[in-house]
């Protein structure tokens, strides 16, 4: 039986590549220094194609490197473990991989000078050197009880630290772990959960003064030994004070959250911009839901939670201009890609087939949209902010970076947008000579 998440632009690529000096169609930004890293799922062997899933599978980072208005380098490296390393020896020497425990296949971070690569729900990060060759397992935001930096960790760019909200299957609580830009741990909460399940706690959301946790009715269950949704689970809404002190619980209808786009408070009501969607969610399949962009106003003293829409198309991998997180925000990006298979009309309506990969700036002062649009088959990742290192600070003074399939070519390309002429053709679009396949979260890594 086939499986979409195994096919197409999500298919898992064979080998590890190196080039040097690539092309580029336009020009890139003379002082843009730095890696774009983009992390994602690539299974070297899938035992039943029926019942796999696409978070399941040895990471793979892919990355560019720009320096001096030149894409010196990309490079694809499968984040190794022991079990990635012998199931490669066994493929190298014509055998069946086996099953490979899914080495960090998440996220990709810079954080206290080094690169780590994230997974969740306890796997241990994974440190990378500077030509994303493996350096091992690190305790990056270990703490005594076995929690460690999670795959949604936050940098507080007013101190530098980073932020995690870690979870372990079968625990009756997660908790909420601080390191400093030195990389040590200098605070670690706990959460109690409600059990005896344990929640999906992919993402959560930082503000100035509160961590948002959202508990969620997909549950890890130890019968059936996955997550599952539960229509009898209580969602809730958690917020806990950064500076000490017990997390309130506010109960809401039920919902999944997948990703968050940044938080804010005023010292009493905090601002949530998060994608959503209703239930049932089959952690197998998560482009079955619809998810839109949607704010929250919580305000913990009152028990409240307001939520409305801000735009109904369906879209994820919201991303923000990451000096302004935790921070109010303007400018909001986000992706409409292959995963969630509904039409996305430019403007107005359209015919279900004219359905477009787009990345989508949001201007959530005035309530308006640009989309950047791109070929029917050309599949678009998540976009990543980089700031204009000769700009002012304006919070969208920068760039928008993202992988986007190239079907012509039969590979990808790595596309520089401007963040303030969004519609506009691209600043640059860097060719690399193969396909990266559909993954889910990185970053712009300044070397400056």
């Amino acid at each position: 039986m086939s499986n979409r998440y195994l096919e197409g632009p999500f298919a898992p690529v064979k080998e590890e590549v190196t080039v040097h000096d690539l092309p580029v169609t336009g020009r890139l930004p003379a002082d843009l220094d730095g890696r774009y890293l983009r992390m994602g799922p690539n299974p070297l062997g899938v035992e039943d194609p029926a019942s796999h899933f696409w978070a399941f599978g040895a990471g793979m980072v892919h990355g560019v490197r720009i320096r001096d208005g030149r894409a010196e380098w990309y490079r694809n490296r499968w984040i190794r473990s022991a079990e990635v390393d012998d199931a490669l020896r066994r493929m190298e020497r014509g055998q069946e991989p086996g099953f490979v425990v899914p080495s960090p296949n998440i996220h990709v971070i810079g954080h206290a000078g080094r690169t780590y690569a994230l997974i969740e729900g306890g796997g241990l990060p994974h440190e990378l050197g500077k030509d994303l060759d493996t350096i091992g397992p690190c305790p990056l935001g270990s703490t005594p009880e076995g929690f460690s930096a999670n795959a949604h960790s936050k940098v507080d760019p007013r101190t530098g630290d980073l932020h995690s909200l870690a979870y372990l299957m079968g625990q009756p609580f997660a908790q909420h772990i601080v390191t400093d830009a030195a990389g040590t741990v200098t605070r670690a909460a706990n959460i109690p959960l409600q059990g005896p399940q344990t929640p999906f706690l992919h993402d959560f959301a930082l503000s100035q003064n509160y961590v948002i946790v959202f508990d969620i009715p997909l549950v890890f269950t130890m019968e059936a030994m996955s997550f599952q949704w539960d229509p009898g689970y209580q969602a809730r809404v958690g917020v806990l004070p950064r500076a000490g002190g017990a997390v309130r619980w506010l109960p809401v209808s039920p919902f999944y959250v997948s990703h968050v786009l940044n938080a804010h408070d005023d010292g009493s009501t905090i601002t949530v911009d998060l994608i959503r969607s209703d239930g049932p969610v089959d952690i197998a399949d998560p482009g079955a839901i619809e998810p839109t962009l949607d704010r929250w106003t919580i305000d913990p003293a009152a028990g409240t939670v307001d939520q409305r829409r801000l735009d109904d198309r369906a879209q994820d991998f919201p991303r923000v201009n990451d000096a302004f997180a935790s921070l109010p925000h303007r400018f909001g990006y986000s992706a409409v890609t292959p995963v969630y298979g509904t039409p996305f009309p430019l403007d107005g309506p359209h015919p279900d087939e004219s359905f477009t990969n787009a990345l989508v700036k949001h201007d959530l002062r005035h309530g308006t949209t640009e989309v950047h649009g791109f070929a029917r088959d050309a599949a678009v990742g998540e976009a990543t902010f980089a700031a204009n290192p000769s700009g002012g600070g304006d919070e969208d003074d920068g760039y928008l970076m993202a992988y986007v399939a190239d079907p012509d070519r039969g590979a990808s390309d790595l596309v520089i947008l401007s963040a303030q002429d969004f519609t506009g053709p691209p600043v640059a679009r860097v060719h690399l000579p193969v396909r990266v396949p559909l993954g889910f979260h990185g970053n712009w890594i300044p070397d400056n």
